[in-house]
């Protein structure tokens, strides 16, 4: 059973287009798989509760059936850093309950693929962040980069920030957050020669949402052991 942990070079980088693809990989190599979203916020209420589009997406794309509470055990409604959210609805975040989430799904799935929230040192509570949390739990981490003027700098300190907390970086996802310029290839090969993982590939821009193979952009064959 192997576990990662997604994590971004900031919010808006597309980390959960990068962990679908992830799953839809996983499943297509023949693995069983569990998407987990320990902490969201920015949700909906709905008539069974809050949901958070990043959540289902991962619910969606798990090849094993999960209750939304199973992929999502800690949801907030405001689109801010959890450690903010969870003290104005007086909600702390326990990393215990996150741990114990990912306990119950690792005998459900070959590959539990866990994604974080914002950046790799968001906040859970005040003195707690979720990178806290992946080196408890000791998980392999996959960096997403959002491929943009600024992304390199961001890429390369995030990268650092991984190495040094004693965790293995796995490899990298490049993700097209928007349509590409005429450095896009540059930016690519300068991170693939600063970035201390393998590229397991790239996703390009997309126009109708996550209705497509995404797996197909990755190797994930290419991800260190």
């Amino acid at each position: 059973m192997k576990k990662y942990f997604i994590t971004g070079t900031d919010t808006e980088v597309g980390k959960t287009v990068a962990t679908t693809a992830f799953l839809q990989a996983a499943a297509c190599a023949g693995h069983t798989t569990a998407g987990y979203k320990p902490v969201a916020s920015g949700s909906e209420m709905t008539g069974e509760g809050p949901r958070n589009s990043d959540a289902l997406a991962l619910q969606a794309y798990s090849t094993v059936g999960l209750r939304y509470d199973e992929v999502n055990p800690c949801t907030f409604i405001e689109p801010t850093s959890p450690h903010i959210v969870s003290e104005l609805e007086n909600r702390p975040i326990d990393p215990q309950v996150l741990s114990d989430g990912l306990r119950h799904l690792e005998p459900l799935a070959d590959w539990v693929v866990v994604e974080g929230a914002g950046g790799w040192y968001t906040p859970l509570t005040a003195d707690y962040t979720f990178s806290d949390w992946a080196v408890a739990e000791q998980l392999p981490v996959v960096l997403v980069v959002g491929m943009r003027l600024g992304c390199i700098n961001h890429a390369v300190l995030t990268a650092q920030a991984i190495v040094q907390s004693g965790l293995p970086l796995a490899g990298w996802i490049a993700n097209d957050i928007q349509e590409t310029g005429k450095h896009h290839q540059a930016y690519r090969e300068t991170l693939t020669r600063m970035l201390p993982a393998p590229l397991l590939g790239e996703i390009p821009y997309l126009t109708q949402g996550l209705d497509v193979n995404l797996g197909q952009y990755l190797d994930l064959d290419r991800l260190t052991r």
